[in-house]
């Protein structure tokens, strides 16, 4: 079976989902995911949805999970990409998401995730404006 890769980034783990998730590479995820938060001490979690265009209430739900797991092993997950079609599917099918940060793109979720964790901006050391 396929799985998506999970790279650290600094105090952080990256997922970019770039195939149409499964059922059983959904479970694999959140399994090889919390096993990595624990193994590296993460402390935030950003999963990039960008290439999904389908998301069904199955891998909606798992991605709420994903997050309170996540939560509990005292990491923070924010979810970024989401396809407006995506976004009005999870909405239909009344999946809220509680308790999962969104943002529109990558460099804004990390952004969050430091926020979330406490963690300085390492993106404005010069004084730049944002």
């Amino acid at each position: 079976m396929e799985r998506i890769p999970i790279l650290k980034m600094g105090d952080f783990l990256l997922v970019t989902i770039q195939v149409d998730m499964h059922d059983q590479m959904a479970l694999a995820l959140q399994d090889d995911l919390t096993e990595r938060i624990v193994r590296t001490g993460a402390r935030g979690v950003l999963i990039d949805i960008s290439s999904l265009e389908i998301v069904d209430s199955f891998i909606g739900r798992m991605l709420g999970v994903i997050a309170g797991m996540s939560r509990v092993l005292d990491a923070e997950t924010v979810v970024v990409g989401m396809q407006p079609s995506v976004a009005i599917t999870l909405v239909e099918l009344g999946l809220a998401l509680t308790g999962v940060r969104t943002a529109l793109n990558v460099e804004k979720g990390m952004k969050l995730l430091r926020a979330a964790t406490g963690l300085a901006d390492e993106t404005n050391h010069a004084g730049e404006r944002e």
